[in-house]
């Protein structure tokens, strides 16, 4: 068997353009990738263009841009990002073969992922849409779990607006960046377990779950809300629950996600009125009231972060260290400004 052909690419590439596998090539259409694709000539040392993207592409060229992915010349632009990032972010599980990506660029692929399999779940909540979020959320943990500082860059890329799907991807991704910072040294020890995270990222994207079940109306509605209208929003956490077992999602952290992020230590929350909260209660209890107080909603504007997590820390109805280290990650992440 022939050694495979090794060539010598300048590290400066790297920050114009991404080389692809052959991972990423098979994820293209065959004849017709999907974005432009270019090749690096050995004998001038510089980067041309093989084809358009859309191109179609002859047997010839199939086979010749197969053999050069193998041999490490072809590449896509970084100047087609948004169309990179769309390509894999219905592939997800590319991002954990891509090399090339930056951390931010991983971010985006996830922001644009999640967000759009939370938007299918919720409009259709049955076991097969459930299964393509799982898959995504499968990728997520195996992303961050060797690495949990990796949830910054997603702090970064939270939306700005509310939305039943843009709420709970912020509240997924900041519940885990709250959980990173009070957890940090278990995760370097390897003390936390993998089923464990698995379970509460899964809790944290869908503990409203059970939103999707209110009428649109009445989560939008927001203030002068009737007592009926208020009594169908309230139950919106016993109808996520009823829902776990329908999805097969019977895991205790799921389960307390969905049931708990409402109750408050101080009893004032609802619907039990709890005193007495597990630890993944009270981190997506912080991380859901944060979500939506920072974000834009139609009765009313985003809170500054800083004011938003000032007023969380001196609320006894959350978990004070938790509170404590969202005022931390803030600050270390620049949110403050």
């Amino acid at each position: 068997m022939a050694e495979k052909k090794k060539v010598d690419i300048p590290d400066a590439l790297d920050e114009q353009y991404y080389q692809i596998n052959q991972d990423i090539l098979e994820s293209f259409s065959k004849y017709r990738p999907p974005l432009d694709l270019f090749q690096f000539k050995e004998d001038v040392a510089r980067i041309v263009l093989f084809c358009r993207g859309g191109e179609r592409l002859t047997n010839e060229m199939v086979e010749t841009l197969a053999q050069m992915v193998d041999e490490g010349l072809i590449f896509v632009s970084r100047a087609d990002h948004p169309i990179y990032v769309k390509h894999i972010s219905y592939q997800l599980d590319l991002v954990l073969v891509d090399k090339n990506l930056h951390e931010t660029e991983i971010a985006d692929i996830f922001t644009q992922a999640l967000t759009r399999r939370l938007t299918e779940v919720f409009d259709q909540p049955v076991p097969m849409v459930l299964a393509r979020v799982w898959t995504d959320f499968m990728v997520l943990t195996e992303y961050l779990y060797h690495d949990i500082h990796r949830i910054r860059a997603l702090t970064r890329r939270l939306h700005a607006t509310h939305s039943l799907e843009n709420h709970s991807f912020n509240t997924g991704i900041m519940g885990l960046a709250i959980h990173a910072k009070t957890r940090a040294a278990q995760y370097e020890a390897g003390d936390i377990k993998r089923k464990f995270f698995d379970h509460l990222t899964a809790g944290l994207f869908l503990h409203d779950l059970g939103m999707s079940k209110v009428p649109n109306f009445i989560r939008e509605k927001g203030k002068g809300l009737t007592p009926d209208e208020r009594g169908k929003l309230q139950r919106h956490t016993q109808i996520g629950y009823e829902m776990l077992a329908k999805l097969d999602l019977k895991f205790p952290e799921v389960e307390e996600c969905v049931t708990d992020h409402h109750e408050r230590l101080t009893g004032t929350g609802y619907p039990q009125k709890k005193i007495a909260l597990g630890e993944v209660g009270r981190l997506c209890a912080l991380a859901d009231s944060y979500c939506a107080m920072t974000t834009k909603r139609v009765y009313a504007e985003a809170m500054e972060p800083m004011k938003a997590a000032g007023i969380l820390v001196q609320d006894a109805g959350y978990d004070a260290e938790m509170s404590r280290n969202l005022q931390a990650m803030l600050v270390q992440t620049g949110k403050h400004k």
